[in-house]
């Protein structure tokens, strides 16, 4: 069944040793051989990417503490402790195993054994670690790593790790292991990306919890972490992302003992559904019976607000219970429970109606259901442990802490269906603050390729200030289309002299940067001013006098004459105004002749017209005659037959 001191997490199926559990957990002094029941081991997956004899995919099993990066992936190099000191990782590190800066982070491989599973990856957390792969010691199935128990010393392990661990098989391990030894530089990716189901839009999860408030740290994360993730949980369902379902742990007693005094204090309906005494003292304070009442009272909360269209509400009744109902101040009760449920507009009376009668010696339709739901179906396992999130009917390990879970939840959702808030800043990797993510920038501009998401970094080149850029996204991106000489002036040369501005970038074509006419260089770097005077590329003809400016030259002429830049000549002013006199007449010669053609087509139109029309009727003159000829025939015809 496990060593109780790694803390491995194994679940015994209700159904089949619910007695044995209530027995312990009531104090009757009962013992049962219990079954293992159906525990379901959540996996990622670990990559080897060197060295090459290693290369390879295997599965290590997730920790059931700590954050995993749920729906993405880290790439790391795997260090073992010097000389094997401390390699079971039982006593806090001397050295330490932080990354140097630019370098992959290190992942811890550590034995198992000795001590907590949490203590190990706590004191890896503490020297620097980014991560851990526990070894196991035994060939044997992957066991989840869980903390069995909890007091004050050990709370402190699961509320404040925030570093990801797994647990590898033994042969893998000591493969690792030598490896390491031998001076390989071992170099493996954690990828949790399809950890979680991400088969649509919509994400399914529920939330195993209690209503309990006096029984110990695991009860003030559940209430904190409900408190923190109740808006983006209202968030979510309110846009229509998810489905919540709340559910809540109960036991039975055993047949033999419905009668004493403990199963009557701590079960309802006839010892049919049950919950541990709060203070673990059957003489003072709250009863297990109070729990199961509330347990019931929230599961209808839920139930009557999910038929009026509000299944949020729920959130809010959980949290403002814990606030105002505590146990500590003696207001768990009914009466303040009331005055929470009329505070949120809620029926009491279907609420009511929804609980039932706990003294009935029968089945309550809601608990029954909820015991029935802890028993594993599909991919999920046997509900065992408070508190359980399921995520798309996949249990969730790690912290129960707003962002690692949300990060769940959104590694849910199918690629590119995620809402807004799987994209804000709580959850988002910020992997673009450590060396731009190795992804394209322009650091002139301001503009680069690397988008943080939930699930890590992607390097894909943005559109900036409606301008599209293209490229791989790592090493290349240049600006495409309309608008891109306003970026950086498209990457191409730019010059500005005596106010006059000139640049290589064209707006159309095909996005390569072309020196201005009067400049020669490539158009990127450089563009150096032509001396069309000296080069003798202009102002040739005899009379003129050539003056060099900044893209461009100034010609003129001597005396009188006028320079002509498209021939490169000099003529005589009378000349010029000459031509331009002779211009004018063949403009209005043109003209003229144009409107004379014009006048002569309209008049043969008409003409034509006219005689058309006078045709017509004359020929319609004579049509009577020849009809009445063809009668006059026709009837001579007649008489002589």
């Amino acid at each position: 069944m496990g060593r109780i001191s790694d803390g491995v997490g194994l679940g015994i199926p209700l159904a089949s040793v619910v007695a044995a559990v209530v027995a312990v957990a009531l104090g009757l002094g009962f013992v049962a051989t219990a079954v293992e029941g159906r525990f379901v081991v959540e996996k990622n997956s670990l990559m080897v990417i060197s060295p090459s004899e290693l290369r390879g995919k295997h599965d290590s099993a997730i920790g059931n503490f700590g954050i995993p990066q749920y729906g993405g992936s880290m790439a790391g190099t795997v260090v073992y402790p010097k000389g094997g000191n401390n390699a079971d990782a039982c006593e806090e590190f001397a050295e330490s195993f932080r990354a140097k800066p630019g370098a992959l982070p290190n992942f811890l491989l550590i034995d198992r054994g000795d001590c907590l599973f949490a203590k190990k990856v706590w004191n890896a957390q503490n020297a620097g670690a980014s991560a851990v792969l526990v070894i196991d010691d035994k060939d044997e199935p992957l066991i989840t790593m869980d903390l069995p128990r909890e007091d004050d010393d050990s709370a402190k392990y699961i509320q404040n790790i925030t570093i990801p661990s797994a647990l590898i098989d033994k042969k893998f391990g000591e493969q690792l292991k030598k490896a390491v030894r031998s001076g390989d530089m071992v170099n493996v990716n954690l990828d949790w990306r399809e950890s979680v189901p991400h088969p649509d839009d919509r994400v399914e999860y529920e939330l195993w919890t209690n209503s309990n408030d006096e029984c110990g740290p695991k009860c003030d994360m559940l209430m904190d972490f409900i408190k923190e993730f109740k808006g983006a949980a209202q968030l979510l369902e309110k846009g229509g992302y998810s489905q919540f379902t709340p559910h809540y742990i109960t036991w039975y007693c055993p047949q033999a003992f419905i009668v004493s005094k403990q199963c009557k204090s701590q079960c309802i309906n006839h010892g049919r559904y049950c919950a541990p005494d709060p203070e673990q003292d059957f003489s003072t304070g709250y009863e297990g019976k109070d729990v199961v009442v509330e347990n019931l009272r929230q599961l209808c909360v839920f139930n009557v607000a999910n038929e009026s269209k509000r299944p949020w509400v729920w959130w809010d009744y959980a949290t403002d219970f814990h606030i105002r109902c505590p146990m500590k101040e003696k207001k768990y009760n009914k009466d303040c429970a009331d005055t929470v449920i009329k505070s949120l507009g809620l029926d009491a009376k279907k609420i009511e109606k929804c609980m039932g009668d706990p003294d009935a010696d029968s089945d309550n339709p809601m608990l029954k259901m909820e015991q029935d739901a802890q028993i594993g179906k599909g991919s999920r396992g046997d509900v065992t442990i408070l508190p359980t999130l399921v995520v798309n009917n996949r249990q969730y390990r790690g912290k129960l802490e707003k962002k690692a879970v949300l990060k769940a939840i959104c590694a849910g959702f199918e690629e590119t269906t995620e809402p807004a808030v799987c994209l804000s800043d709580d959850i988002e990797t910020n992997e673009c603050l450590n060396e731009n993510g190795g992804c394209w920038q322009d650091k002139a501009s301001n503009i680069t390729a690397c988008k943080d998401t939930f699930r890590g970094r992607v390097c894909e080149c943005p559109v900036f200030d409606g301008v599209q850029f293209k490229g791989d996204g790592y090493s290349n991106c240049e600006a495409f289309g309309p608008g891109r000489c306003r970026i950086n002036n498209g990457g191409c040369w730019k010059g500005s002299h005596d106010r006059n501005t000139f640049s290589a970038c064209l707006q159309v074509g095909d996005n390569k940067c072309q020196c201005p006419s009067g400049f020669k260089g490539d158009g990127v770097k450089t563009c150096e001013d032509i001396d069309e005077c000296k080069e003798k590329k202009a102002c040739q003809c005899p009379e003129c006098s050539c003056k060099n400016t900044w893209g461009s030259y100034d010609c003129t002429c001597s005396g009188d004459l006028l320079y002509i830049r498209e021939h490169d000549t000099c003529i005589s002013k009378r000349a010029s105004e000459a031509k331009a006199t002779w211009v004018a007449v063949w403009v209005i010669t043109i003209i003229l002749a144009a409107v004379a053609a014009g006048a002569y087509v309209v008049y043969k139109y008409r003409l034509r017209s006219y005689m058309d029309s006078e045709i017509r009727a004359i020929m319609a003159q004579y049509m009577p005659l020849d009809n009445q000829g063809e009668v006059v025939s026709h009837l001579h015809q007649e008489e002589h037959a």
